[in-house]
């Protein structure tokens, strides 16, 4: 099993061993993902230097006044995605728990904390300088968030988290991808903020995609039951957030992120898994399968329910945008 074995505490002990054994395809993906990455910085896109030229503060000026035609909804989808990238400390405290702090894994949880804590503090700094909240209230909120906790029924698997982060990156990619694209129709760095952002999700997306695959070539039936445990209902890392249910909603309504974008991500990382082609699988296992492949069209089911409620308009107010009123 190895000397690094015992630095992993949650799992069983089959589950241990595998993922021991999978330090050096850890490694080598953290050393290919070192390759690909451009570091960058919140600086880089929000300068806030004390020796500012005039040119800083004319784009400072040009950024708050162009960023005053945001619609509500897109200001929805940006304060979901900010308060998303606050939790961070949440889900490095998981990651560790489950993975341990002595080992490739952890090397690679201490990297992936550093890259998204910069996701955060972007994000922050841009809509204080603009001008896009009623900071006080997203504090609150951001506060009530981080509080709550976030402790998902995992069961102490760590397969699932790793099928978790596959879908999460992939989810997350996504919304900051299509919110950027809706926020540059009225102010262009804000997109480009997000474009880095989720540049990053991108490639942490990888690194996840390509751990779980080789976990389920090492422990193919456990890891399509974890998997099966996941995958059908994806609980979001804001679920936690207060009025997250309405806020999510807004950004399903403007066509920012919902299921029918879950719905890709689901087939996309099938395919890539290969899942329809598995063989040699035990009856669990072959279940496991079954039931997997039929998520796409349970999710496009519930999408066409949900599209069919909204024909009906429905109205939302946020303290964080002054109660103003949306319909959509």
């Amino acid at each position: 099993m190895g000397s690094a074995a015992p630095k992993i505490s949650f799992g069983t002990p089959d589950q241990i061993e595998i993922l021991a054994a999978l330090e050096p395809f850890v490694r080598e993906q953290t050393a290919s993902h070192l390759e690909r990455r451009k570091l960058w910085f919140p600086n880089d896109l929000s300068p806030a230097d004390d020796q500012e030229t005039q040119q800083d503060i004319t784009e400072l000026l040009r950024v708050r006044d162009a960023a005053r035609g945001l619609p509500d909804a897109v200001r929805v989808a940006l304060a979901l995605n900010l308060l998303t990238e606050e939790g961070l400390p949440h889900f490095h405290r998981l990651i560790a728990t489950h993975l341990g702090n002595e080992s490739p894994w952890s090397d690679w949880n201490n990297l992936w904390t550093a890259e998204e804590d910069r996701h955060g503090c972007v994000l922050r700094d841009y809509v204080r300088d603009a001008r896009v909240f009623n900071m006080g209230a997203l504090e609150r909120m951001q506060y009530r968030y981080i509080e709550a906790g976030f402790n998902p029924d995992w069961h102490q698997d760590p397969y699932r988290l790793l099928a978790y982060t596959s879908l999460q990156e992939r989810a997350t990619q996504y919304a900051h991808a299509n919110t950027g694209r809706s926020c540059g129709r009225y102010e262009p760095k804000i997109q480009r903020i997000l474009a880095h952002i989720s540049g990053d999700e991108s490639r942490h997306y990888a690194f996840y995609r390509a751990v779980f695959h080789e976990v389920l070539k090492q422990d193919t039936n456990v890891a399509l039951n974890s998997l099966l445990k996941v995958m059908p209902a994806l609980a979001m890392p804001g679920h936690n957030i207060c009025d997250y249910e309405h806020m999510a909603d807004v950004v399903r309504r403007a066509d920012i992120y919902g299921p029918r974008h879950y719905q890709q991500i689901v087939e996309e990382l099938l395919e890539f898994w290969n899942i329809g082609g598995l063989t040699g699988l035990s009856a669990e296992g072959a279940a496991a399968q079954e039931k997997l492949m039929k998520i796409p069209s349970r999710l496009q089911r519930m999408a066409d329910y949900l599209d069919a409620k909204a024909a009906a308009e429905r109205t939302f107010s946020f303290d964080f945008i002054y109660d103003r009123t949306i319909t959509l």
